[in-house]
């Protein structure tokens, strides 16, 4: 097996000197392809003299600007390599992406992508953003009919090229990248496309840096074009999902209420008020949408809280940001999450000062308990326990195989939230505790199966009773 790390870049060679020799340090040898898109800052001249001293390193030079796809594109037709590592020149790669990704493809030959956790760092490297785990262990295998349903739920972590590499011949199959989405999801396209063709990959390592800045080619484009493309791809995610699944995912009016939710979260992050209500338009009003939401938050939250701890207060201080004209409902919501989040983390007076104007809200505690009730098959981490992960297995595939209309299934459903709430009491986990308790509160069935349990419960306490006092007066006729 091969790898080609194919690097684009376009007037930035301060930033893909970075690239390129992130490229060259790995850990097992493989090609590098250059192409420039008719740089005109010295970029041309930097490696020249670099290919001249390193034979592996390939440099191609468009004759005409073709853009970012285009690039790609030809990267790939220049590349010899069984697999592409894409990069932009702005990222940069850990030392071992390569070989760790090497290892993973061993193991499932069938994979035609292969993904990795990226971190996201600002201009002076400083860390802001990690991308969510999946599932268990290092590697974590998909198949090929579940990607497009965990793409568009966002549940399967595919991103930007720096975190992503696929097979040369699947990519060269799907038609390579479309130069109409230019910088613009352009790349989850092609994964989309690319994955009709075998099984996926996903390594729970940060292998990857990706640069937030202002100079990235996406944020040239308007927030408005950035949403409807994103609602676009999500429109294409859909008609690749199975059609069995397709009853048991939200409609896409809601996922499409959910993008506009989150960019508009952006606009205001960006104090660009008038922008962020005309994008949300109807969105607020849709609660399914609130829920789509809060479930991404929460699975940011469960692997960002092991950001360093500087990083922190940065993160609330921009969803703080985000939430100053959504009113006072999903104000006093943001700030008593990340108010519970900080006292998880042992920061009394920081979750204090977060969470003091919503600790009396007389909405806030229920909107918190409705949206962050943990759904089915919510991501593993929430409590750090082998059988609190295998209980939610369970219960996903119950959901999944046996109709919820069955009485017993109904109650064993319930039994097993019961089990959740007992393991999160033995942890002391109160937090995660009322997040399972409260919705068994207000159900009449959680009621009746309860005290059907105790009596069971106190029915066998008399058995055990009445078998040791027969067993004892066995022993003493025996004697």
């Amino acid at each position: 097996m091969k790898f080609s790390i194919v690097i684009t870049t376009y007037n930035r060679l301060t930033l893909l000197k970075r690239a390129v020799y992130s490229a060259c340090r790995q850990t097992v040898p493989c090609d590098v392809i250059v192409v420039d898109d008719c740089s005109t800052d010295g970029t041309q001249e930097y490696m020249t003299a670099l290919c001249s001293q390193n034979p592996h390193v390939l440099y191609h030079r468009n004759k005409i600007n073709l853009g970012h796809s285009q690039s790609v594109n030809r990267g790939v037709e220049l590349a010899t390599g069984d697999w592409i590592k894409p990069l932009d020149d702005d990222d940069y790669l850990a030392a071992e992406c390569v070989e760790m990704m090497q290892n993973a493809i061993q193991l499932r030959p069938q994979a035609v992508i292969c993904s990795a956790q990226a971190l996201q760092v600002d201009e002076q490297e400083k860390p802001l953003y990690l991308t969510c785990t999946m599932g268990q262990g290092l590697v974590c295998y998909i198949p090929q009919g579940d990607i497009h349903r965990g793409m568009l739920l966002e549940e399967v972590p595919f991103g930007t090229p720096a975190q992503v590499a696929f097979q040369r011949d699947a990519f060269l199959k799907s038609g390579g990248w479309d130069s109409s989405l230019d910088a613009n999801f352009d790349d989850i396209d092609s994964w989309l496309k690319i994955a009709q063709f075998g099984d996926a990959l996903f390594i729970n390592r940060c292998l990857a840096y990706r640069t937030v800045w202002s100079g990235s080619y996406n944020q040239k484009l308007t927030l408005l074009t950035r949403l409807k493309t994103h609602i676009l791809i999500k429109h294409k995610i859909y008609q690749f999902v199975d059609p069995q699944d397709q009853d048991q995912i939200p409609q896409l009016r809601h996922i499409e209420n959910y993008l506009r939710l989150h960019w508009s979260l952006i606009a205001l992050k960006q104090r660009q008020w008038r922008k962020a209500f005309s994008l949300a338009a109807s969105a607020p009003l849709d609660l399914q949408a609130w829920q789509l939401l809060f479930r991404r938050f929460q699975r940011e939250q469960t692997v960002n809280s092991f950001l360093p701890p500087a990083v922190f207060p940065q993160l609330v201080h921009n969803l703080r940001e985000q939430t100053t004209a959504t009113g006072s409902l999903i104000q006093n919501y943001t700030t008593l999450r990340w108010g519970l989040k900080a006292w998880q983390n042992h920061r009394p007076i920081q979750a204090f000062q977060l969470a003091s104007l919503a600790l009396c809200s007389p909405t806030a505690w229920p909107l918190f308990f409705t949206l962050f009730s943990p759904p089915m098959g919510c991501p593993p981490g929430i409590l750090l326990h082998p059988n609190h992960i295998t209980l939610l297995k369970i219960i996903c595939f119950l959901q999944k195989k046996a109709p919820s209309s069955l009485t017993d299934v109904q109650e064993f459903h319930l039994c097993l939230k019961f089990r959740l709430v007992r393991l999160a009491f033995h942890q002391r986990r109160w937090f995660i505790l009322w997040q399972y308790l409260w919705p068994l509160l207000g159900s009449r069935s959680a009621w009746r199966l309860l005290i059907k349990l105790w009596f069971r419960h106190n029915r066998r306490q008399r058995e055990t009773e009445i078998r040791k006092i027969i067993l004892m007066d066995a022993l003493k006729t025996g004697l």
